[in-house]
């Protein structure tokens, strides 16, 4: 804690803590300092001089630490069903349970409060379900006797830190699974002996991504892709006994969800040929594109004909021990049969299933000829599971769902929609009710749950965080400072107050807590009904000042008092709601409470007596934003095109994800006729890398074009060649620190305004806490010729102007009336070039 005294000048220093600094300070009417710093309170005494700590007893019942029983469907994260389909497995709050699909009582498998476990899958012989547990602090594979109490079998894992999507192999000796850093690996349960397939070259958003495909009948080979450095996926398959992968597609189109049909005789996948623009997810011009793809199979040895090929009908004598053989084999299990693949010319034994392009995943052949799949419309609507039949050759839709499971023994399936989970025969929507998850209730213990949360966090940042370095701190010791107050925290909120503390000392933008878990008492949200108007006081009573116009088509523009047959105007003041009578001593949004959504009835007068009046239905906003940000965007572009005389355009960008993109669509190109261009990015709340907004702002005049009727078009006609501004201020940051770094890397005109927020790294998933609470850790971060940079730096301006709130109240938008002088300037010194039609040529000469 420092002084500053006035007179003198003078700077001095009045604590010298240690290990941790001031948090807050605060003073009362005696002039005494009161002051927080590691977890105590302080008083300071400036006249004496003395800091003295104080020792606080409260004595209350501490109900957050209880231990409670927790239910709610909520709570289920992953769930995987039995070879059978009796039951189902899943990870509820970290605990594992089995539900029955139609009769019988829940099972938790594991009751181990404060522990974390997740990601649950029954074994093809249904002995056993497999797991990943932290119960030792490190996650690691736990196989469970599903019939028994013994301890789970526990198996060290060396990845990257977190793990998901287990895979049992068909004869159940192995399991397939994925770590956070991208591998896939496969374990041998007997022995715990790991094999690493394969890693993605390049990394994709998603606390996980599977890269599995699925496993060989015979359990000694297994499907995968994974992402190249082109962001393409492309297929293999894994040898386990040769302990080594053999491409099946080249890179040059997008294959995904290679699947073995267990005959061996096939290979089915999904691929696509136009998926570039879609796949390079970071770019902010691929907002608009989309691809489609196709389904496809390979035949996996020479001889095996294309189940499509035309057929010529023989008469064939079959003798009498060919039929009984055939008969023998119907009536008993055919043996597995060892997997052989032809590699020569295999990419050349791909055939199309006649099913139209779609968008199609989640490929599964439980039998011989058959394979399930899920088709997603292109633009919203139900996701659909469909089943195509080879030996028939007919596609059949099934039902909607959002995914499904398979049961092992190719009988049953699981699948999830609209929010609730079912069982029902292979192929079949279920008749029964979804299943009972309301039934399971775990008991927990907060306190150890704190202290599991606490671990996972700090584990989340040293496996996810960009840097393993941890900008040269060192990790462990925070670790153990920092678990230090956890005797001490005896309510939720005083652990994440903790947790904040620790993860400050890495000192990166976008750390944050996107969730910090469920409570002990879920508040309950009360939205209030907004008209999208501003009002004013007049008479005792409140009087429409004005009136936001809105697109009514637009369901997120949708302004209530001028929806059609509405007959509301401005001047006019508010003298009931739904019969209640308003008076400007009320508070007038107590008449609109919980009215969001609904049809409100709202008396209205020219006159502040009633007289006169008229009822309206108008139906409330639960949000205005979009029509106050709607009409100062359109406010500013009515400013710049008066001051201008019609010379500049004005464009809005609020981030650089999809509200960018279509700000930027809907406002630039019917202004792209202007000679000059002002791109306003304050506020930007950023998302993807802004290409798109730079490769337009970018484009050169190329030539003209001459038509016979009408002007002649320049070329590109979407483009502005005159000089450019774009404002920048403090809140803009991630993708809107990346915006005007590539307009000045690129030369392409003036910033003006203030230093960017300076947060250019970004967060792209990361795995759920037990309790559902979820913390970031900067997983990609941006660096040039310079080194790593603008992260806590920001991007400056060119010429800075300071925008006030006194500016603001009064109407005022320094910044842009600069940028309005500065462009008016550059645009009398350097004007677009234009060409003029030259002369016609003479083709007689």
């Amino acid at each position: 804690m420092y002084s500053y005294d006035l007179t003198s000048k003078q700077i001095a220093k009045h604590t010298d803590f240690k290990n941790f600094g001031l948090l807050d300070l605060d003073v009362n009417a005696n002039g005494l300092l009161l002051l927080e710093q590691g977890g105590y309170l302080h008083t300071y005494n400036p006249s004496s001089k003395t800091l003295n700590k104080l020792t606080i007893a409260i004595a209350t019942d501490l109900l957050e630490m209880r231990p409670r029983f927790v239910s709610g469907s909520d709570y289920a994260r992953s769930a995987s069903i039995s070879p059978s389909g009796a039951r189902v497995v899943l990870d509820f709050r970290g605990e594992i349970v089995t539900v029955p699909s139609e009769k019988g009582d829940v099972a938790n498998l594991t009751q181990t409060p404060g522990v974390h476990e997740t990601f649950p899958k029954w074994s093809p012989d249904s002995k056993s379900i497999a797991y990943f547990s932290d119960e030792s602090g490190e996650y690691a594979l736990h196989i469970k006797d599903q019939n028994s109490t013994n301890k789970a079998k526990t198996i060290k894992l060396n990845g990257a830190g977190f793990y998901a999507y287990l895979h049992w192999s068909p004869d159940s000796k192995k399991i397939a699974y994925v770590d956070n850093g991208r591998n896939l690996y496969i374990t041998t349960v007997a022995t715990g002996k790991t094999q690493k397939v394969d890693q993605d070259i390049l990394y994709q958003p998603g606390e996980y991504r599977d890269l599995f495909g699925s496993w060989s009948a015979d359990s000694n080979w297994l499907s995968y892709t994974i992402i190249t450095d082109t962001n393409f996926e492309k297929a293999f398959l894994f040898s386990v006994n040769e302990n080594k992968s053999y491409p099946i597609s080249d890179g040059f189109s997008n294959v995904t969800n290679p699947t073995f049909d267990p005959s061996g005789k096939y290979l089915y996948l999904t691929a696509s040929t136009d998926a570039g623009p879609v796949v390079n997810w970071f770019d902010q011009s691929n907002q608009d594109m989309e691809s489609s793809n196709s389904l496809y199979l390979i035949t996996l040895q020479n001889q095996v004909k294309s189940p499509f090929a035309k057929e010529n009908d023989v008469e064939v004598i079959e003798k009498e021990e060919e039929l009984k053989t055939e008969k023998e084999d119907k009536e008993e299990d055919k043996p597995i049969k060892e997997l052989k693949i032809d590699w020569d010319g295999i990419q050349n034994r791909m055939i199309a299933l006649p099913v139209g392009a779609g968008n199609f995943a989640a490929l599964s052949s439980p039998k011989e000829d058959m394979l399930y799949y899920l088709s997603y419309p292109a633009h919203g609507g139900e996701t659909t599971l469909h089943a195509y039949n080879l030996t028939d050759q007919e596609d059949e839709e099934l039902f909607a769902t959002d995914s499904y499971e398979i049961s092992a023994n190719g009988e049953k399936m699981l699948y999830y929609s609209s929010g609730s989970w079912y069982v029902s025969d292979i192929g079949k929507k279920s008749e029964q009710a979804e299943l009972a998850l309301e039934s399971i209730q775990v008991k927990i213990d907060p306190v150890k749950e704190w202290k599991n949360i606490f671990n996972e966090a700090w584990r989340v940042n040293r496996d996810y965080f960009y840097d393993p370095s941890m900008h040269g701190v060192d990790w462990n010791a925070m670790k153990t400072r920092y678990e230090a107050f956890l005797p001490d925290v005896t309510t939720k909120s005083d652990l994440y107050r903790v947790m904040s503390w620790m993860f400050a000392e890495l000192s990166v933008g976008h750390h944050r807590f996107d969730y910090t878990g469920d409570s002990r008492v879920e508040k309950e949200i009360i939205t209030g009904g907004l008209l999208g108007a501003d009002y004013a006081v007049n008479n005792n009573r409140y009087q429409i000042s004005k009136i936001y116009g809105g697109l009514n088509w637009n369901p997120d523009l949708r302004s209530p008092l001028t929806e059609p047959g509405v007959q509301a105007k401005i001047g006019e003041y508010i003298i009931k709601v739904d019969g209640q009578e308003v008076k400007a001593t009320d508070n007038l949004y107590k008449f609109f409470e919980n009215k969001a959504g609904q049809i409100v009835a709202l008396t209205l007068s020219s006159n502040a007596n009633g007289s006169n009046a008229h009822t309206e239905q108008v139906t409330a906003l639960d949000s205005e934003r979009s029509l106050r940000n709607r009409d100062w965007v359109e406010g500013n572009i009515k400013k710049v095109n008066e001051a201008t005389d019609g010379q500049v355009a004005y464009v809005y960008v609020p981030n650089t994800a999809t509200g960018g993109h279509e700000y930027f669509k809907r406002y630039f190109y019917p202004q792209a006729n202007k000679k000059a261009i002002i791109i306003d990015e304050r506020f930007n709340g950023g998302g993807q890398l802004a290409d798109y907004v730079i490769d337009l702002l970018n484009k050169p005049m190329q030539s003209y074009w001459d038509f016979r009727y009408g002007n002649d078009m320049k070329a590109p006609s979407a483009s502005i060649q005159g000089p450019k501004v774009m404002l920048i201020d403090e809140t803009a940051g991630s993708g809107g620190d990346y915006l005007p770094y590539l307009f000045r890397r690129n030369n392409l005109g003036t910033l003006v305004g203030k230093r960017t927020w300076g947060g250019l790294v970004g967060v792209l998933g990361y795995p759920e806490f037990i309790d559902g609470g979820i913390v970031t850790a900067p997983n990609v971060a941006f660096y040039n010729e310079e080194g790593f940079g603008i992260e806590n730096v920001g991007t400056p301006p060119d010429i800075e102007v300071e925008q006030t709130p006194k500016d603001v109240i009064a109407g005022k938008d320094p910044q842009l009336e600069k940028a309005i002088e500065l462009i008016l300037q550059q645009l009398k010194e350097n004007p677009p070039k234009t060409l003029k039609t030259p002369a016609y040529p003479d083709k007689t000469k």
